[in-house]
């Protein structure tokens, strides 16, 4: 089965943001949330949970990237990411060359903790509503510590965020480099939920303005 779509032609690559001066890549970083496609909240529990096998094409019967997540797990592990980044990027700026615990994003998913439930401590949640742990959860851990951060963020001197903490895999690393890694982690996210939601449910018509789903002008990766 096939879905009309006209999916952005490719997620946005990661030497755009390496490249943007500081205040513009804060900036970009702070309104990330804005490329998530809204209408993932209002979707139903079966195509929330659903997942994709790669079999997936399009009208003219070209295979779609889609990934192979669900639409609930991908926000739940951009959720717990957001946390994750936040949390390395103010440790470094706090404290004198801390030592970065790794994030291991496999042992979230096989836990369980995205998973449809509507169940919780006593029984049935409250309500008992289908699928458990909402996306709109989710999307709000996700704006508001965008909102959170990128206040903090303008706050910082070249210094602080050429200050560098211990990853155990990737070494030494600054929080412009974590910086950099989280505005692009979203946006290539964000590429791939919206090309589910408009397999799905058609192709939302973008609002006037709004944020491109590309990689935009200077973009080097061509």
């Amino acid at each position: 089965m096939t879905t009309e779509t006209t999916a952005p032609a490719q997620p946005p690559c990661r030497d755009l943001f390496e490249r943007m001066p500081p205040l513009l890549l804060i900036e970009r970083f702070r309104t990330g949330s804005n490329h998530l496609d809204r209408r993932v909240l209002d979707l139903p529990p079966e195509p929330l949970h659903r997942t994709f096998d790669g079999s997936e094409l399009d009208d003219a019967g070209q295979p779609l990237r889609l990934g192979s997540w669900s639409a609930q797990t991908l926000l739940g592990h951009l959720a717990d990411a957001e946390l994750v980044f936040a949390h390395r990027m103010r440790r470094i700026v706090a404290e004198d060359g801390p030592t970065l615990s790794p994030f291991d994003e496999h042992a979230f998913i096989d836990a369980g903790l995205y998973d449809p439930t509507d169940r919780g401590l006593g029984g049935p949640a409250p309500g008992g509503f289908p699928g458990g742990k909402p996306v709109a959860g989710f999307v709000a851990v996700i704006h508001t510590t965008r909102l959170f951060m990128g206040q903090f963020l303008a706050t910082l001197t070249d210094e602080q965020l050429a200050r560098t903490g211990l990853h155990p895999h990737d070494g030494p690393t600054s929080v412009r480099d974590i910086l950099n890694y989280a505005a692009w982690h979203l946006e290539h996210h964000a590429f791939f939920l919206n090309a589910k939601l408009d397999f799905m449910l058609g192709s939302a018509q973008p609002d006037a303005g709004g944020p491109s789903r590309g990689c935009g002008p200077g973009c080097g990766c061509h």
